[in-house]
């Protein structure tokens, strides 16, 4: 089973033998790809063989390219996630609009829930009480924006009143980093399962190639969160990067066992497509952070 995030942080060559990537800088290291679950090239300044893209891709391991400033600015997508992808994408294309409806709703509540719950585990009951009241209130497709509503709350009292999400600081850098790379991780299990990440159940940005990935990957910003606030970064280079690609070693528990967060994410979107094609929202395997508290 992959676990390994693997981060190439200088000058290299990577190379491809006997089942290893193969790192040759300043001195040669090995690395055996049946472990490795990510691969991040962070410096612009690495090279890699098409031998070892093609076994990449082969083993379906998610490799992140990086650029100068060592932010991530693409990732590598095979074309054909599985054999029977063709099928798949016609039954994406024709999903029941309802459907998509009660699986937005669920996951939105499901958010809101843990921002709840991450509220009320740093003492702020009175924050978490209200937005645990805005759940009851999710209608179809949020159509009174209770998930806008929940997050000026949330990001205030994680925050303070004077922050806002489009401000250039280091806290929202981080956060944006680490969304980046839990939606990586839903881009490889989308195309993985055989389906395109560019048809969403919610977000429909002509300009977003990652729609369904933006939609199922909801209730695991939280654990984003719940990492910058723990961090509170006062700036945000390399450092606190490789501090926040540790939350793919982060384990939470799912379907009632404790699973490495990639794991946990295979699970649950393999559980929100299997909603999405039986028209069964109760499918949907949601994940529980050790840390949350269990009157949620």
């Amino acid at each position: 089973m992959s676990w390994r995030t693997v981060i190439i942080d200088s000058q290299s060559k990577l190379d491809y033998k006997m089942g290893y990537l193969v790192v040759r800088g300043l001195e040669t290291k090995r690395v055996l790809l049946d472990e490795v679950a990510v691969l991040v090239i962070e410096n612009p300044a690495v090279s890699m063989t098409g031998f070892l893209i093609a076994a990449l891709t082969e083993k379906k391991i998610k490799v992140i390219f990086c650029d100068e400033k060592r932010n991530p600015i693409s990732e590598l997508v095979p074309h054909h996630g599985c054999h029977d992808c063709s099928g798949k994408i016609r039954t994406q294309i024709g999903w029941n609009d309802n459907i998509k409806s009660l699986i937005w709703q669920e996951i939105i509540s499901e958010k809101i829930r843990k921002q709840a719950g991450f509220l009320r585990e740093l003492g702020m009951d009175k924050q978490a009480e209200m937005l645990m009241s805005y759940i009851g209130q999710v209608e179809l497709l949020d159509a009174t924006n209770r998930e806008g509503h929940a997050a000026k709350v949330y990001f205030n009292a994680l925050f303070g009143m004077e922050f806002t999400r489009s401000a250039d600081i280091p806290v929202n850098a981080a956060l944006n980093y680490g969304y980046s790379i839990i939606l990586s991780a839903f881009n490889r299990e989308i195309a993985a399962n055989g389906y395109l990440t560019q048809l969403g159940i919610f977000h429909s940005n002509m300009f977003n190639p990652f729609n369904l990935s933006s939609d199922f990957m909801e209730p695991f910003r939280i654990i984003v969160d719940r990492y910058v606030h723990n961090l509170n970064p006062v700036r945000f280079e390399k450092e606190e990067k490789h501090e926040i690609y540790r939350i793919l070693d982060e384990k939470v528990l799912i379907d009632g066992q404790k699973q490495f967060l990639g794991n946990a994410i295979k699970i649950y979107v393999k559980s929100v497509l299997d909603a999405l094609n039986d028209n069964d929202p109760g499918c949907i395997k949601f994940y529980r952070a050790e840390e949350e508290n269990e009157w949620i």
